[in-house]
């Protein structure tokens, strides 16, 4: 335990010889202990009591609550996009940007702290998860999208507000304004929903920030530049492993689920159209797979409609 408080120690005199003088008062900043408990609560939360506290209830019904909620985060996503550029990176220099200080850096250090707030207000996407008994939802890859992305933001405002890192918050608010409004209309009902066949490409878009994060961050940390190296590391790392993760969860969700729904048609004799593709033969199949052009179960292949026999 004297080991464990010592260490506490250490850092919290850490905090106060490195935080930003101009942050270091504001709400939660330079907090960790504050930051971890909501954090763990969060978790503890989305896992393990709201999952037991919702056992034998029915969902709630937040339709109004997350429609409002949509559209909120829709407003404040495209508030702090044009804060981020209109307050740095009209004039950031890509290649390198320290952080700066005046009146144009403390405009970006306030940017930074709301960014910061917001990615703890959205801890509500998976508790609203959990309240609708969504639980299918509530992933690996949201929890620790939805954990990690606080520790960086805490890291932002508390130590550096401003500067390189913050282009991953200008375009992740840009991301979000079409997200959240794929939301918001998603939660209208179900007369709404001819208007959300962009679903996938917000995921790709997702990915292709990750890209863009990496690349800003790598291409940084093999030249001289007035900005932590950690921090150019941390962001790079982590930004391959979203890219890892949401690539992993593009293929699952559209690419594989389209070949399965593919299959399906064509195991019960129907193409998309309601006709079996160059061929006149409907075939019932048993763990159909479908690979280079040919439908296969285990007892034959069909070539473009014709039964070949094995």
């Amino acid at each position: 335990m004297a080991e464990i408080f010592s260490a506490m120690e250490g850092f919290n005199r850490f905090i106060k010889e490195y935080s930003d003088p101009r942050t270091k008062d504001w709400f939660l900043s330079g907090k960790l202990g504050h930051l971890s408990l909501i954090l763990v609560t969060y978790v503890y939360f989305c896992t393990k009591a709201g999952p037991r506290y919702m056992k034998d209830r029915k969902p709630y019904e937040l339709k109004r609550t997350i429609q409002v909620y949509n559209f909120l985060q829709v407003l404040i996503s495209a508030y702090l996009f044009y804060e981020g550029v209109v307050g740095g990176w009209t004039d950031y220099n890509l290649a390198c940007q320290p952080v700066v200080t005046g009146e144009k850096g403390l405009r970006m250090a306030r940017a930074v702290w709301l960014y910061f707030i917001c990615k703890l207000v959205e801890l509500l996407d998976t508790v609203f998860f959990v309240l609708r008994k969504k639980f299918n939802q509530v992933s690996y890859l949201h929890l620790y999208h939805h954990t990690l992305m606080p520790v960086c933001a805490w890291i932002g405002v508390t130590f550096l507000p401003g500067g390189h890192g913050t282009l991953l918050g200008v375009i992740n608010c840009f991301i979000h304004v079409i997200m959240y409004t794929y939301y918001f209309v998603s939660s209208l009902g179900p007369q709404y929903q001819k208007y959300l066949w962009w679903k996938r490409h917000v995921t790709a878009l997702q990915m292709i920030q990750f890209c863009i994060v990496f690349w800003h961050n790598f291409q940084v940390i093999f030249r001289e530049c007035d900005y932590p190296k950690f921090l150019n590391v941390l962001l790079t790392t982590q930004a391959a492993y979203f890219f890892y993760l949401f690539g992993r969860f593009y293929v699952n969700s559209y690419v594989k689920n389209k070949n399965k729904s593919k299959c399906a048609d064509q195991t019960s004799g129907k193409s998309h159209n309601g006709s079996i593709p160059n061929g006149k033969h409907a075939v019932q199949t048993n763990g159909c797979q479908m690979g280079n052009g040919f439908l296969k179960n285990g007892n034959g292949s069909i070539p473009n409609g014709k039964l070949k026999a094995q």
